[in-house]
């Protein structure tokens, strides 16, 4: 079983980057070998915006090349459990990580996501978690995830993140849900 943490920000160790790597430290602590997971920041990536050329639906990709994405969404075709964090800029996801959501709409059209599950986390420095929430949620609903929680952080500056108990203690609560589902279906693949 394989748990990918992606974080959209352009910060590589910023705020939303320590809350995804807090999720998966926690489902390491599990020290199941059956569980791997990974870590991958969108930071310093080039994903271009989707063009809207509508070729996806055709090809079954993303036909745009010579940028980062195609590796990354690679990860996400083989994982089981998508932790998927953004910043919020102007109450909502920043940028760099919508177009990497735009682009996946090339797996869109034969539900290639569908089946995995999925948490999603959001820093704001006062306001605006709420909406970057409901975009990721939309996002994973959308391409038909099960959904295991969500954590919002406050935070501005580098490491503001750690005085934020509340968001501290989500991160062990949603990565008990991961531990939780793998361990099921771990029992359930040792039973066939």
């Amino acid at each position: 079983m394989k748990v990918l943490g992606i974080s959209g920000s352009n910060r590589k160790d910023g705020n939303t980057a320590f809350l995804v790597k807090r999720i998966l430290e926690h489902v390491d602590e599990e020290e199941c070998y059956e569980i791997e997971t990974e870590f991958v920041s969108l930071a310093g990536k080039t994903i271009k915006p989707c063009t809207g050329c509508e070729l996806c639906k055709e090809k079954k990709t993303c036909v745009i090349q010579n940028d980062d994405w195609g590796d990354i969404a690679e990860r996400i075709l083989d994982c089981d459990v998508l932790i998927l964090g953004s910043p919020t800029y102007y109450y909502d996801v920043c940028g760099h990580l919508k177009n990497f959501m735009d682009r996946t709409y090339s797996f869109y059209h034969d539900r290639k996501l569908a089946g995995r599950s999925a948490i999603v986390v959001s820093v704001c420095a006062d306001r605006g978690c709420e909406r970057t929430l409901e975009t990721l949620e939309a996002f994973v609903n959308t391409h038909e995830f099960s959904y295991l929680g969500f954590v919002g952080g406050r935070g501005y500056l580098p490491g503001d993140i750690l005085r934020d108990e509340r968001a501290l203690a989500k991160c062990k609560k949603v990565a008990g849900n991961v531990i939780k589902l793998l361990r099921k279906n771990s029992e359930y693949i040792k039973s066939l």
